[in-house]
């Protein structure tokens, strides 16, 4: 090959992935906001989203795929506790303050009944945003 044709060849896949490049950003612009659901945001799940940093349920736990893989998927808990916040509140209020030696367990956080409403809203509002399937078994 001549060199302008390698020149030719190299500026014309450059300008082809970048257009492709373009054409998907905006796909994603114009895609993303229909997939949102931030006009739910109450004040109560806003409160759970800081119970959620602050005890570091992230530390051990996953949320729509981010976070640590030590515990499970908490993006569909709400759908693996059959739509039931008295389910999810009943499951943390539950934990042991010990655990049970020579398994993974959640410490108990003794978080106090607004705290618990406040986080079980967060994860029932994270459970309503498309995720286009994913988690891929209700397990997580």
């Amino acid at each position: 090959m001549k060199k302008t044709k390698i020149r030719n060849l190299y500026y014309g896949t450059a300008a082809f992935f970048i257009l492709l490049f373009l054409a998907l950003h905006v796909h994603t612009l114009i895609v993303l906001p229909q997939r949102d659901h931030r006009e739910n945001i109450t004040p109560l799940v806003a409160q759970g989203k800081l119970v959620w940093e602050e005890n570091n349920c992230i530390g051990c736990h996953t949320l729509l795929g981010e976070g640590s893989y030590y515990a499970p998927e908490l993006g569909n808990v709400y759908k693996r506790f059959h739509n039931s916040r008295a389910a999810i509140k009943g499951f943390l209020q539950s934990r042991p303050k010990t655990g049970v030696p020579g398994r993974r367990n959640m410490p108990q956080f003794n978080l106090s009944d607004k705290d618990l409403d406040a986080i079980t809203a967060f994860l029932k509002w994270t459970s309503e945003i498309d995720t286009a399937n994913w988690p891929p078994n209700i397990q997580g």
